[in-house]
């Protein structure tokens, strides 16, 4: 979607110095970069955990900018504590777009994020203000700036014969066939989310390509955005820490009750959203007798799934 400077910085223990440090530099550039009336557009990305969500607050705050969500899952009403969404006092200080726009029945795919994404930044420009494109899912990011995958269409043989493999494999050996297939696409998706995964393969196996080919090299055209990128990152063990303590405070805000409601809706029907990081292991948990050790077992397993999550993003 137009240029894109790609940028990076990074991060320390002192957050809120490096927050602070990013905010004005992005500031400072955009100053200078708004008098040549461009269509300027900032990206935010990097791993789950790393502080996004923080930064372009600071950020929109300093530049008049508002944030559109490139969170797979954060379109999704009542996945809230589990996807760290923005709080609603935050929603009402900065305006965000794409959050809350779906319920669980709803699809939501990377064609509609574009669209929606895309018309999202025309009406904030229109309005004189900045978009913030912020998001960890990777495959957004890059349909955003390069356009959506034109994929082929389905073909019903050989998603039945795919079915027939998950059913006598497993989804965890086909997820580990499209890693070896098209590790960029594979990493940036749930490796339990069965959906995508047939999907993925199913188009590799009709146009012999992988599915982040089509977003790079046969991508629709798309509006002109002049996007300046930055990837914030910090030192994994540090992550890692950060990430385990999230845990625990989504536990303390109420994780447990928000899935427990979701489920009472039928969230097990949609697999898309019921195998989401955090939401498919606190089910696990109440399937289970619910002892301490199922509950130290199911905090361990919250703690693994976020910290494979932020080392795929990393790669």
């Amino acid at each position: 979607m137009g240029h894109c400077k790609e940028q990076s910085y990074c991060q320390d223990t002192d957050l809120e110095t490096v927050y602070e440090k990013v905010a004005i530099s992005v500031q400072e550039q955009f100053t200078a970069y708004l008098r040549h009336g461009s269509k300027r557009v900032i990206v935010i990305a990097g791993p789950t955990g790393v502080g996004k969500t923080a930064l372009s607050l600071r950020l929109a705050e300093r530049i008049g900018g508002e944030i559109i969500s490139a969170d797979s899952m954060q379109v999704y009403r009542g996945l809230d504590i589990g996807t760290a969404k923005a709080t609603k006092e935050e929603r009402e200080r900065i305006p965000h777009h794409l959050i809350d726009i779906r319920d669980i029945s709803e699809p939501f795919n990377v064609k509609d994020f574009h669209q929606e994404a895309t018309l999202a930044c025309q009406d904030i420009l229109s309005r004189g203000k900045i978009p913030i494109v912020v998001g960890g899912t990777g495959f957004y990011i890059h349909a955003f700036l390069y356009g959506p995958p034109a994929g082929p269409g389905s073909d019903s043989l050989i998603r039945e014969q795919l079915r027939i493999e998950e059913e006598r494999f497993g989804i965890e050996l086909l997820y580990d066939k499209l890693m070896l297939l098209d590790p960029i696409y594979g990493a940036s998706i749930c490796k339990n989310d069965k959906h995508k995964i047939l999907r993925a393969l199913e188009i590799i196996e009709i146009s012999g390509k992988k599915v982040s080919d089509f977003a790079w090299k046969d991508r629709e055209a798309v509006p002109f955005f002049d996007c300046r990128c930055w990837f914030i990152f910090m030192p994994r063990e540090l992550l890692y820490q950060r990430l385990e303590k999230r845990c625990e405070e989504m536990l303390a805000q109420g994780l447990l009750d928000e899935v427990l409601r979701l489920d009472r809706a039928g969230v097990r029907n949609f697999r898309t959203v019921s195998q989401a990081i955090g939401y498919r292991q606190t089910l696990e948990f109440f399937d289970s007798a619910q002892t301490p050790d199922d509950y130290a077992v199911y905090i361990e397993k919250l703690k693994q799934a976020s910290r494979h999550l932020a080392k795929r993003q990393f790669t």
